[in-house]
């Protein structure tokens, strides 16, 4: 909100267009870009709305209505273009909320109390630690050509309570909206299985560490 949606629009997609293109065209093979959590549609969007289903996987339909989300829609196209022409690996990095160290201790008791509406990121995060850590995971695995992740940890950003689970709150907040599947008592709605599946992610900072 600093400058007119279609400045940011054009920055964005402009940006990512020319650093793929550059990096592809110097023999690049491998390629990492940060796409975001705000391409599934709620983030940004005008007053309340629903995710299409839970978890919230890659495969989900992206159908965003705010310019930012868009142009990340639009660099995971780029990537996509790019990887199929060089033949080279890109793999986009859908980012949850990102919360640095120091971060924990004056916004957390607010997010697990449910003072703090998370729905936005479908209550989930990344530490920007085990970001890195994801980071250097692409780096080191080969041969995927063009993919999406979830870069997010793996845990919901609610104390539960007593006999709740992650599928009896999202019934609770969430109940026009299908879940799909079973998820983990703590699972994160925004899931992170591919990353732990496909390039063997574990978490290092689950918030629990850092909030009583």
């Amino acid at each position: 909100m600093l400058v007119p949606d279609s400045e940011l629009f054009q920055a964005n997609v402009r940006s990512t267009y020319n650093v793929v293109e550059a990096a592809s065209k110097l023999g690049v093979k491998k390629i990492i870009i940060a796409s975001s959590e705000t391409t599934y549609s709620v983030c940004f969007a005008q007053g309340d709305s629903d995710y299409n289903a839970f978890p919230i996987e890659e495969e989900y339909d992206i159908n965003p209505e705010d310019s930012y989300a868009l142009s990340k829609v639009c660099g995971e196209k780029t990537a996509r273009t790019f990887s199929r022409r060089f033949k080279n690996d890109i793999y986009a990095l859908r980012i949850g909320n990102v919360i640095e160290p120091h971060e924990y201790a004056p916004n957390f008791p607010a997010f697990v109390s449910g003072e703090t509406n998370r729905k936005r990121n479908a209550w989930s995060y990344i530490d920007a630690r085990d970001l890195g850590q994801i980071c250097d995971l692409c780096i080191k695995k080969d041969g995927l050509g063009f993919q999406v992740f979830n870069a997010t940890n793996s845990f919901i950003t609610i104390d539960l309570k007593e006999g709740q689970t992650t599928t009896s709150f999202l019934k609770e907040k969430c109940p026009n909206v299908e879940i799909t599947r079973e998820l983990g008592e703590r699972e994160g709605p925004l899931s992170n299985r591919k990353i732990r599946e496909v390039l063997g992610f574990k978490d290092e900072h689950d918030w629990k560490k850092y909030v009583n």
